[in-house]
Order: C-alpha cells, then sequence, then structure tokens
C-alpha cells in the first residue's frame, strides 16, 4: 500500500472500538511467571506476585496494566489499522509508557479506550503512536498506556517526522544496581498465553518473513523484567512505590538469552537503566527510565 499524506492526517485522532479486559488472579500470576519471576522462587517478597496465598499478600507487578489493551494485537495481526493496510511480519514495536494511576487490583474488569495521537514519516517507514487510558469498573483511570509501532516499508509520504526524542544519558559511572537473568528458551511461548498472539514470537516460518532466523521474544516481556529488577532494586519489591515506566525497544531478544539490567538512581524519584542481551552484547532496551513515587 501507498500511503499519502491526506490519508495518515485522517487517521490522527482514530478510535479503536473499547476494549474490554477481564482478569483474576490466576492472569496475574501467570503474567508474572511470563515475565520471569519469582527470580529465586523461595523468597518471600517475590513469591507474593505468583502466589495468591502468599503470607506478604498477593500483588501484580505494576507493569501487568500493559495486558490490560492487549487485544490490540488482533487489530495489528489482521493487517489493517483504519485506512492503513500492512505486512504485520513488518510491524514491530518501538516504544512504550506505562503510568500507574491508582494500585492495581489482582482481578478486575478494566475498560480501555484506544485511540491514535500521531503518526510520523520516519522515510524507511511510519511510526504510528497510540494512547490508552484504562479504566475500572467504577469508571477511574488505572493506567494509561502509550504505544509506538514502526512499520517497515510505508514511509515517504512527506508527512511530519516528528519530535527527536530526548535521551536520559547513564551517568558516567558504574550502575547503582545489576540484575542478570537468563530467559528461558519456551519464555515466548509462555508470554503469549498472556494475549500476545502475534506468531512472530512462536513460529520459525513467520518469523523468517520478519527477517529473523527463529522466533524472538516479546519487546514487552523484555519490559517486565526490567521493571522487575527496578522495583527490586529501588522499591523493595512494593508496587506502591512504582509511579511510571518508559523504554525504547532498541533490539530484539532471543528466547534463552541473557538480560543485564543496568540502573542508576539519578534522584529520588528517577532511575535510568538499560537492557543488554549479554551474549552478543546489543542493547534491548535503551532510553529508559522509571519514575518512583516517594
Amino acid at each position: 500500500m501507498t500511503l499519502s499524506a491526506d490519508v495518515v492526517n485522517q487517521m490522527i485522532g482514530y478510535a479503536y472500538d473499547p476494549i474490554e479486559f477481564n482478569y483474576t488472579e490466576r492472569d496475574t500470576a501467570l503474567y508474572a511467571l511470563a515475565v520471569g519471576a519469582p527470580a529465586h522462587w523461595l523468597d518471600p517478597d517475590e513469591l507474593a506476585f505468583v502466589y495468591e496465598l502468599s503470607a506478604q499478600g498477593f500483588k501484580a507487578l505494576p507493569t501487568f496494566p500493559v495486558l490490560y489493551p492487549g487485544k490490540m494485537i488482533d487489530v495489528l495481526v489482521s493487517g489493517r489499522i483504519g485506512s492503513i493496510e500492512f505486512n504485520p511480519m513488518m510491524l514491530v514495536h518501538g516504544e512504550q509508557y506505562l503510568e500507574i494511576k491508582k494500585p492495581i487490583p489482582t482481578r478486575g474488569q478494566i475498560t480501555c479506550r484506544p485511540r491514535i495521537s500521531a503518526i510520523y514519516d520516519k522515510g524507511s517507514g511510519i511510526l504510528i503512536v497510540t494512547d490508552t487510558p484504562c479504566y475500572d469498573a467504577q469508571g477511574e483511570e488505572v493506567a494509561f498506556n502509550q504505544a509506538a509501532m514502526f512499520i517497515r516499508g510505508l514511509g515517504g509520504f512527506g508527512g511530519e517526522r516528528g519530535p527527536s526524542a530526548a535521551a536520559d544519558v547513564l551517568p558516567d559511572r558504574p550502575p547503582d544496581a545489576v540484575q542478570e537473568e537468563q530467559t528461558q528458551t519456551r519464555q515466548a511461548l509462555l508470554y503469549r498465553l498472556c494475549g500476545d498472539i502475534n506468531p512472530l514470537h512462536a513460529d520459525p516460518m513467520m518469523a523468517a518473513l520478519g527477517g529473523f532466523d527463529r522466533p524472538i521474544l516479546h519487546g514487552l516481556c523484555t519490559f517486565g523484567y526490567a521493571g522487575r529488577a527496578v522495583l527490586k532494586h529501588f522499591c523493595a519489591n512494593d508496587p506502591a512505590r512504582f509511579k511510571s515506566i518508559k523504554v525504547r525497544f532498541s533490539r530484539h531478544v532471543f528466547p534463552g538469552e541473557t538480560l543485564r539490567t543496568e540502573m542508576w538512581q539519578v534522584s529520588d524519584t528517577r532511575v535510568v537503566f538499560q537492557t543488554r542481551v549479554v551474549e552478543r552484547g546489543e542493547t534491548a532496551l535503551s532510553n529508559a527510565v522509571v519514575e518512583l513515587r516517594s
């Protein structure tokens, strides 16, 4: 499909159908397992994220609300967003921002209202930014997601390139904390049970169409690993301290590879970090920051 600036401009403000997300404690625990929890299964603080009868009190990981608008994947794998058609294997997750507005229940009924807030022409592709506020059954906003999706091959229509993101410069000193964890070779198969059914993460033939020699790990799975690392080292595993997280997905991760999250606390309420793939020496998550509540 060849895009025009007129077609793109008509899509700004496009509202998707509301998304309903109903979940139980089982879903909350499954998500935690899918992003590597517990790193130490006998640690009571970590067990609290996967065991509903935990003596510490059962808790949802603060990155769990990225699942709320998960049904958006049905739109993405369909290869059509409004009047824009594309090959879903050419779509990659560019950036993700999540802000927690109120304590996350371990079960609930959530309504998400996604809309396209911006579309940028990056030359080699387009970047579609979607804002998604998520509300509980009482109509109160629980969380806000913003996702930037890059679709290769659709750029060059003469649209705005968009603002250059100001990167958080990592301090010129050793990290204040480091967490290193090896993912499982079946990690993507486990994470897809949380709702992201993109075959890029399960089917070798579909991964090949996307230019990979084997399925890759979901970017939001790596996101969850990094969120757990910051939560442990700077929040004492207390989700109430965790306000927001933003990352750029810089490189892919293959299931089975080792993730090394390096963290620097630059103020009382701000932690910058990067997550690297140990085996290949590449940075998977960059321009990454967590805001804390004091």
